[in-house]
């Protein structure tokens, strides 16, 4: 039994019983001691590892909503409005206008056809969205500039909805008389090609192979969303939208149990929308049976809503700030319920897409539902973004036993937004209220929901502690919470809403070896310098990975 010790200038534990600490021991991928160089060297004989001396190590950082396609997503152009690292360390460009977006996709388009990429095969591009170009929406007449004949599909930022180009809607067979809720019209009645959320997606997903879903669960794809990982300082991170078919668990299953493959990965099955009784039930159990120390599969997600920013999500009175028509039912309520009840009295746990309150209100009241019928201790239903949640449905969380997981970057990213065009002052200064859930007890994390916006946990944190926007402003001061308190939101809070917080989350005895190599201290940097701490790489069941660089 050979034990290695860790040495750094500070560890942080995230352990209240030992705060710090300079060495830590580690046999067989689990911490064996933790403290001074005294306490470790009484477990015997050990190799002493001080590449880290100057460094300060934490608990390896935990993604509570990423998607496995962050990483697969890179193999497509690269479309979005804000400046973006691919896993290489790459850094693309953010995009301003349509005419920028057109000429990425055009000199995409030419690269396939120089590569002699067939003329019909699909260009995919991602990361667009349309809201901060105005009151203007991308349509056909942009995209058709790219190519007419070439299918074109642009996944907005969100994922829940797309542009694409006229031979993409004449070849999934969408036009005026397309009867599918979320096709956007021009005043004639034809598609502008704007498709809004899954249902109208779906025509294209199939056309195209679902090829967005699948780039995520291919080898590639996961090695490289294992790359961006460790460029964050990221050891665990959830695929929060997983079929669990034998073809994706199979793949999951041997690819992460490479001693070179640096991620924990935690897949959630969401079941689609034709599966009832105990098939749902079934498939998950099924795909436990592959779980090993670093593949945990069992966990459920239900998505209601849509998103705020693509004026999908479901919201209360007095509705969308600008006026916009309320939001999609992703499922049906009637199917909110069915679903929760069938999941929970089965055992599992769910976490529950709610960007909307009124989406938050269904979800509550389909939750406290199935309590009654099946009551279970510590179940731990995660709300999942949850971000127009009010002081009265926290408070009903809590005495539900629920955890919250907040989209805290959607401060930053469209804080803006939300102040002037979504949901108005008031509203936008209550957003993923991290400062209600601490106050009344309501356990709580914080997430990118990657690919959505970048993976990196300490720019989560310091969104949670600064709630700054792109502009510089301060969207909802009382709502803060301090830099321990969101330290803790992205180690032991995640993991906690994943049922892993005996496994990962802490420094302590037993644990997974996994940490976060860190240049410089988070708690002693200024507040506002929180997310510009470095991240040298991680540390996955005692094996180091040092994150790529350019």
């Amino acid at each position: 039994m050979s034990t290695t010790v860790f040495v750094a200038r500070k560890i942080l534990t995230m352990n209240p019983a030992q705060p710090e600490a300079t060495h830590v021991a580690v046999r067989d991928g689990r911490i064996l001691a933790v403290g001074n160089a005294a306490d470790v060297e009484t477990w015997g004989p050990c190799r002493v590892d001080d590449r880290f001396a100057a460094k300060v190590l934490m608990p390896g950082l935990i993604e509570g909503h990423s998607h496995a396609m962050e990483g697969g997503l890179w193999q497509f152009p690269y479309v979005g409005f804000y400046p973006r690292r691919g896993p290489d360390g790459t850094l693309w460009q953010g995009l301003d206008s349509f005419d920028a977006v057109v000429s990425r996709l055009a000199e995409a388009e030419r690269d396939m056809a120089r590569a002699g990429v067939a003329a019909d095969a699909p260009l995919l591009a991602w990361g667009f969205d349309p809201i901060f170009f105005g009151d203007a929406r991308m349509s056909v007449h942009e995209l058709n500039r790219v190519s007419t004949t070439r299918p074109i599909v642009v996944m907005h930022a969100s994922m829940h909805l797309m542009n694409v180009n006229s031979a993409t809607l004449a070849r999934a067979g969408i036009d005026r008389d397309t009867d599918i809720e979320g096709i956007a019209r021009f005043p004639d009645g034809e598609p502008t090609g704007e498709l809004q959320e899954f249902a109208a997606m779906f025509p294209v997903t199939r056309l195209i192979g679902n090829l967005f879903r699948k780039v995520g669960m291919s080898e590639q794809g996961l090695r490289m969303f294992a790359q961006v990982a460790t460029q964050a300082g990221v050891t665990t991170a959830t695929d929060l939208v997983n079929d669990l078919s034998e073809e994706s668990v199979a793949a999951m299953a041997r690819i992460t149990a490479d001693e070179d493959f640096g991620l924990r990965l935690v897949p959630a099955f969401r079941p689609p929308d034709a599966m009832r009784g105990d098939e749902g039930p079934a498939r998950v159990r099924a795909a436990m049976r592959f779980n090993h120390d670093r593949l945990h599969a069992g966990m459920v997600k239900l998505v209601v809503d849509g998103s705020i920013q693509g004026f999908t999500a479901r919201v209360r009175w007095p509705g969308y700030f600008n006026g916009a028509p309320n939001g999609i039912w992703v499922m049906a309520p009637d199917a909110v319920h069915e679903a929760v009840q069938t999941f929970h009295a089965a055992g599992f746990q769910l976490h529950i897409h709610t960007n909307g309150d009124e989406a938050t209100d269904l979800a509550l009241d389909a939750v406290e539902q199935a309590l009654a019928r099946h009551p279970r201790v510590d179940h731990r239903h995660t709300l999942q973004h949850c971000q127009m949640a009010d002081e009265a449905q926290f408070a009903r969380m809590a005495r539900l036993g629920m955890c919250v997981n907040l989209f805290a970057n959607h401060l930053f990213y469209w804080g803006d937004a939300h102040l002037g065009m979504t949901m108005g002052p008031d509203r936008a200064r209550r957003m993923d209220a991290c400062g209600t859930a601490a106050r009344l007890g309501v356990p709580f994390s914080v997430h990118s929901d990657a690919p959505i916006t970048p993976l990196g946990p300490l720019f989560t944190a310091w969104c949670a502690v600064n709630r700054t926007t792109a502009s510089g402003v301060v969207l909802g001061e009382t709502e803060r919470i301090s830099v321990m308190q969101a330290l803790h939101a992205i180690t032991l809070g995640a993991a906690f809403t994943l049922k892993l917080d005996h496994e990962i989350g802490s420094i302590a005895v037993r644990k997974r070896a996994d940490f976060c190599v860190l240049d410089d201290d988070p708690t002693t940097v200024p507040p506002a310098e929180l997310k510009d701490v470095p991240v040298w790489g991680t540390v996955v069941g005692g094996r180091v990975f040092e994150a790529p660089r350019q």
